[in-house]
């Protein structure tokens, strides 16, 4: 019996299936592109179908209390009722009309040019994190540099001071279990984050509360300022917002950098390519990584009117799953998909049309931030250390099933 012939086992929580889940991501494209996983939840991996759900907010739903307001008992798809009571939902789990208000009033604080006015404070930051290693023999990629970078910005996004950043690691290790499922959670994992959520909330009403009317140019000033039409957060949305930025701004870039400092160690002829040419091939480098090998593998929305997807039909009250990092290397949407091609997007500019960053009303709001830093981040790294190397070709990779990052990368630097 062929390889081909066994059944396809999708099992997310297997240590092989996290180190390298492709292989199983290109049998479900090509033979079961509508899986039914172990717990009976249709998981699609087709571009095709994963952006028809993620487009179709009105049939589809982020905000898994549709699941018990149809009536239909059935598993949270993650947990973000367990940290938050419906008053303090961010709106990453909210439909319209909620969503597009908090969303809106979000975009006020974060604008392209407030974003892109960080670019040389990230620079700044990047090369303070490789001064500190330079001259060693080796660091570790995901202590030294992918984690604390993003950290930093985010709390110098949020006015926070310099000293509580360690608070803020912790804070966003522990509450990025938020985005796996509750039944994936241990118990005492799942109180740390729940407490976390309170801590870090109590924080930001102190840090609020500190600012009065004097307050710094930064995107929370920008949030506390946020007002279209009589309208603005109230102080519960904004701590929400601010812990689901935290979040959301740290993690996932975090694994962005991770992932492509493996991926370029990993192929030398790419990198021998970024390094002829860093500058030009920077944004093009961090959208393979997101095509490739992306931060976030898995969304998921409940279907709230029976509908049909790919061929299958959906009832009212079902969760299905969007795996983003099959969908990102479907081959009916991109030319030799399992290959690492930093020119890809050169090429060809629908090389970018991946989902690493959602698509739709729920599309990342730091999505251009998250690609400052990454572009950064890689581009000073190859700059800076031109014989980096691998020290652990099986690195080990964090216990988690949404993200998909590495506990640490050691790299030979001489």
């Amino acid at each position: 019996m062929t390889t081909d012939q066994q059944p396809i086992i999708f099992n997310p929580l297997d240590p092989a299936f996290r180190e390298n889940p492709y292989p199983v991501y290109s049998r479900l494209v090509r033979e079961d592109p509508v899986h039914i996983t172990p717990f009976g939840v249709k998981a699609f991996s087709r571009l095709t179908d994963a952006t028809a759900i993620l487009r179709d907010h009105k049939r589809f739903s982020s905000d898994d209390r549709n699941a018990g307001l149809i009536g239909v008992q059935q598993e949270r798809s993650s947990g973000a009722d367990s940290i938050v009571n419906d008053e303090d939902r961010p709106f990453l789990f909210m439909d319209p009309p909620d969503h597009k208000r908090l969303r809106r009033l979000v975009n006020l604080a974060f604008t392209p040019r407030a974003l892109e006015s960080m670019r040389p404070r990230v620079q700044q930051l990047v090369d303070e994190l490789l001064d500190a290693v330079e001259g060693k023999d080796e660091m570790d990629a995901i202590a030294d540099l992918a984690y604390p970078l993003p950290v930093s910005v985010i709390c110098e996004m949020l006015g926070v001071p310099r000293q509580d950043e360690p608070q803020f690691r912790i804070w966003s290790r522990i509450l990025a279990s938020s985005l796996d499922p509750d039944i994936t959670v241990p118990p005492e994992l799942q109180k740390e984050r729940e407490q976390a959520v309170l801590d870090s909330r109590e924080y930001f009403r102190e840090l609020i509360a500190r600012r009065g009317d004097d307050r710094p140019p930064d995107i929370l000033s920008a949030l506390l300022a946020a007002e279209e039409e009589g309208d603005k957060l109230s102080e519960r949305e904004l701590l929400s917002t601010c812990t689901m930025i935290l979040i959301a701004g740290h993690e996932t870039t975090v694994n962005l950098i991770g992932n492509g400092i493996l991926q370029l160690l990993r192929h030398p002829d790419q990198l021998a390519k970024f390094q002829e040419r860093p500058e030009v091939l920077a944004p093009h480098v961090v959208e393979e990584v997101l095509r490739f090998d992306p931060p976030v593998q898995f969304d998921g929305r409940i279907c709230i009117e029976k509908t049909e997807v790919g061929g299958v039909t959906i009832e009212a009250g079902e969760f299905v799953m969007i795996l983003i990092g099959a969908a990102n290397r479907d081959p009916e949407h991109f030319e030799d998909p399992d290959t690492f091609d930093i020119t890809r997007g050169e090429r060809d500019s629908a090389a970018d049309r991946h989902l690493a960053f959602g698509f739709g009303i729920h599309f990342c709001l730091g999505a251009p931030l998250a690609r400052i830093e990454g572009e950064i981040a890689l581009r000073s790294f190859v700059q800076r250390f031109p014989n980096a190397r691998l020290l652990d070709e099986r690195p080990q990779y964090r216990a988690q099933i949404t993200l998909r990052g590495l506990e640490n990368l050691r790299v030979g630097l001489k």
